[in-house]
């Protein structure tokens, strides 16, 4: 590998569905030359899939430098890496197609690669239609579960982070039906953990207040609207507490979020998927990030999808991705700033001192 020519880090792009608004999105952010200042972006797609997308779009601000391989990036300016060889020339914006999903799959390979043997510093991945990417090589609901997969792990928690508010989630890609017998106390811990851990390691909050959600209806009713809270979720939330954590709960989905009572609390733990993102989305849609907590390396995303109803017609919002881009960043700097506390006891005490941390 050539020497790095600065300290910047270089942050990996993927295209996501190229017949959906990544690409757009990627081209709008970094028509703001001020996005290459502090960081080296390198994008994994193909300079014909630019070329469509500018035209498409309407964006003639956007430059690029072409590199063979990542470690050739330069500072200061977008590097574009071309990682579709056999790329055709055309694609059929707004539509869904195994052709784009095999694209999507090419350029997250290669970026995830990359990303493994240390070329990048952090990865940022544009959205993807989870059937079409599905093949021999990518069977997962999801970017998630395909990272865990690469980087040896089963547990990781699916993290939607804003400014104003943090949402985990217990059971992530699963069917509704399958939601309750995916709730048990030991999950529950485990995504607890999760939360913990990231929310000092990689947020900076040396001691988070975590709000847990019930699964039913307003948090059971005592047990009228169901059992789950009472025989789960309550005792998972006091034996998280009696260890330690400032963990609070069940609350009931639908006035916890209506008061404004998330606002109190470092993040959330709800149970399933549409619990968390619904109200995630309507609160921080337009700068909401998609963060996998738990992997040794930093990956986030866009809270969006492929966008296929407004892909090529300029109308894509790219806020989310440079929150992504912005997040992942945050994140790699506090995990490094962590472990030089945790480097020595002096400091490590210095840092329980200063916040009254509490390990647990």
């Amino acid at each position: 590998m050539s020497e790095r020519k600065d300290d910047r880090l270089r942050v990996a792009i993927t295209s996501g569905d190229p017949h959906g608004i990544g690409l757009e999105t990627i081209l709008k952010v970094f028509s703001d030359p001020r996005m290459s200042e502090s960081i080296t972006p390198i994008i994994y797609a193909h300079p014909e899939a630019i070329k469509i997308h500018k035209r498409l779009n309407n964006i003639e601000e956007f430059q690029y430098t072409s590199i063979q391989q990542a470690s050739e990036a330069h500072p200061k300016k977008v590097n574009l890496l071309n990682v579709w060889k056999d790329f055709k020339g055309t694609l059929e914006v707004g539509t869904a197609s195994k052709e784009a999903g095999e694209l999507a799959y090419k350029s997250l390979e290669a970026a995830t690669a990359d990303l493994a043997a240390n070329k990048v510093d952090v990865l940022v991945t544009s959205p993807i239609n989870k059937d079409m990417i599905q093949s021999k090589d990518f069977d997962f609901p999801g970017h998630t579960e395909y990272l865990a997969k690469i980087a040896g792990t089963d547990k990781v928690l699916m993290f939607l982070v804003s400014d104003s508010l943090r949402v985990g989630i217990v059971t992530g890609h699963v069917p509704l039906k399958d939601v309750s017998a995916g709730i048990t106390k030991e999950k529950i811990h485990e995504k607890l953990a999760l939360m913990q851990e990231s929310l000092v390691k990689d947020f900076g909050i040396p001691k988070p207040r975590i709000a847990v959600l019930g699964l039913n209806p307003h948090a059971g009713d005592n047990g009228l609207l169901g059992t789950e809270e009472k025989d789960v979720i309550l005792p998972a939330v006091r034996e998280a507490f009696e260890k330690g954590g400032l963990v609070f709960g069940p609350f009931g989905a639908d006035g916890f979020f209506g008061s404004g009572a998330y606002k109190q609390f470092d993040a959330v733990l709800a149970m399933y998927h549409d619990q968390g993102l619904a109200p995630f989305k309507a609160i921080a849609f337009d700068n909401g990030v998609n963060f996998t907590a738990g992997l040794p390396i930093v990956r986030t995303s866009p809270d969006h999808g492929t966008g296929y109803d407004i892909a090529g017609k300029g109308k894509a919002d790219e806020s989310s991705l440079r929150a992504a881009i912005f997040v992942a960043c945050d994140v790699y700097k506090k995990r490094k700033e962590y472990r030089e506390y945790a480097s020595t006891p002096l400091q490590r005490q210095e840092f329980r001192d200063r916040d009254d941390y509490r390990e647990s």
